[in-house]
């Protein structure tokens, strides 16, 4: 697996920022105990696959800075991102969680709850899809955070309730389990994914290649987590 940030570029980015909380630190520990079917679920990942306080501290300033008050997320898992959008939201916003799993779900009501934020979240047990066809928009910004063979397919269907200015933000697009970057980097560079790739990478591929060819989202990339890329909607 490909090490995006060495570690004192690492260390620095948590060194400097962003500040935490008793449930930040909370969620961490929480998501590195590894129960069972999270080893089932996530072979190569070390620990439950959370965006982390680097992403998570500039997910919050993104919410923030663009004065977002909807946010809606395909896979919420314990709420851990969901907790640092909450933090950035207006007493009168609104995060949209959904969850296929209700333990976890349950887990990110009771994070939440704790941080003081649960009144802005709103929590959706079942596919995310299913969930977002349900909910009229627009939405200031979406988080892609589950199966990376289905982005692409998220990016087609959100576009559309998505608010002008409003942000796509698509987690572990450059690490991730099975996810092969070598192949998605020759991918990018060719115009054409490897036929060898594995449907992660290919998944992956595909999301990139849409939002980068659609002439009303602006993309750019950041080498944090597991490597974001946020595409902001500039016009129809």
């Amino acid at each position: 697996m490909i090490e995006i940030l060495p570690d004192h570029s690492d260390r620095f980015v948590r060194l400097v920022g962003p500040e935490t909380d008793e449930v930040v630190e909370a969620m961490d520990e929480f998501g590195t105990e590894n129960p069972p079917d999270w080893v089932e679920r996530f072979p190569e990942a070390d620990e439950f696959p959370t965006v982390g306080p680097a992403v998570g501290g500039w997910l919050q300033m993104l919410t923030e800075l663009t004065g977002a008050k909807r946010v809606f997320e395909f896979g919420s898992g314990f709420g851990y991102s969901a907790y640092w959008f909450a933090r950035g939201l207006p007493s009168d916003g609104e995060i949209v969680l959904t969850e296929v799993d209700e333990d976890e779900l349950e887990m990110a009501r009771e994070f939440l709850s704790r941080g003081g934020v649960d009144e802005v979240a709103r929590y959706e047990l079942g596919d995310a899809f299913e969930t977002f066809e349900r909910y009229d928009g627009p939405f200031d910004i979406v988080l892609l955070d589950h199966e990376n063979d289905r982005y692409r397919e998220a990016f087609e269907v959100v576009r559309g309730k998505l608010a002008d200015g409003g942000v796509v933000v698509a987690e572990n697009v450059m690490q991730a389990p099975s996810l092969e970057f070598d192949q998605l980097l020759r991918g990018l560079s060719d115009g054409d994914c490897p036929a060898s790739a594995n449907e992660h990478t290919v998944g992956i591929f595909e999301y990139l290649d849409a939002v980068r060819e659609d002439p009303a989202f602006e993309t750019t990339a950041l080498p944090l987590g597991g490597g974001i890329t946020v595409s902001q909607k500039t016009c129809e």
